[in-house]
């Protein structure tokens, strides 16, 4: 049917909690999700948007050519059937093109695209900085310095938070790796600083509508400065999601 919609398709792989970070940012580019299947550590989304139409200034083109070609063609056989049988080794092949279009209409896929998220998992210097045992260590800035503004993602606690300055609803909140929340001895002082419990986008089941130190979380971030005075390692939420 000439108003059959057909689609272009594309997988995308996340790692866990970035699910609705990409789902948006595909979303925007007008990718529609039709399949979102939940792993272990990651997740695979298949979008499909449709394929843009070929533009009728070309379509008519491509005709008019066709047309011109068969004019041709019966221009040469009638000139040929004219001027009587010739040798008929001297005559010359004339080649007919086929406009047939293909029939294959299925769409196939355009790849799988991976989100680049740092884990101890796939990043030996983050797997080391998270067991570290200072805080304050110089392992610290030379990791927000290699990989400032890129995205890490880990499991840990809150093990601190108070209000920003005299402000009741934002608030600086102090994170560390793994579960000891305010007993928390091991890896850097990660820091969010003067954000609201709306900027932590909190995802997953059982979403709390609260938050307090000792609660645990999976963190995604995008790294930020490491200050050396405070021993206090900068974050930027990217989301949190309750585990």
């Amino acid at each position: 049917m000439a108003d059959e919609i057909k689609y272009e398709y594309k997988t995308v792989q996340t790692v866990r909690g970035t699910d609705g970070l990409v789902i948006s940012k595909m979303q925007k580019e007008g990718w529609e999700l039709v399949e979102q299947t939940q792993g272990m550590l990651r997740s695979t989304l298949a979008f499909r948007r449709p394929k843009k139409p070929l533009p009728r200034l070309l379509i008519g083109t491509a005709v008019g050519g066709l047309v011109i070609l068969a004019v041709v063609i019966g221009v040469g056989a009638a000139l040929e059937d004219g001027g009587g049988k010739k040798d008929e080794s001297s005559k010359p092949t004339v080649a007919t093109a086929s406009a047939e279009p293909s029939a294959t209409s299925t769409p196939t896929a355009a790849g799988s695209a991976a989100i680049e998220v740092i884990t101890p998992q796939n990043n030996p210097e983050f797997a080391a900085l998270l067991k570290m045992p200072d805080s304050c260590g110089s392992a610290n800035a030379d990791f927000a310095t290699k990989y400032k503004g890129k995205t890490v993602a880990f499991d840990g606690s809150i093990v601190h938070m108070a209000p920003h300055g005299d402000n009741d609803t934002r608030y600086d909140f102090l994170l560390g790796p793994g579960d000891q929340g305010p007993k928390t001895g091991i890896g850097p002082s990660f820091k969010y600083a003067d954000v609201n419990v709306l900027d932590l986008k909190l995802t997953g089941p059982n979403t709390p509508a609260v938050v307090r130190a000792g609660d645990k979380f999976r963190f995604v971030a995008e790294v930020g400065e490491f200050e050396a005075k405070q021993c206090v390692f900068f974050l930027d939420p990217v989301s949190t999601e309750n585990r």
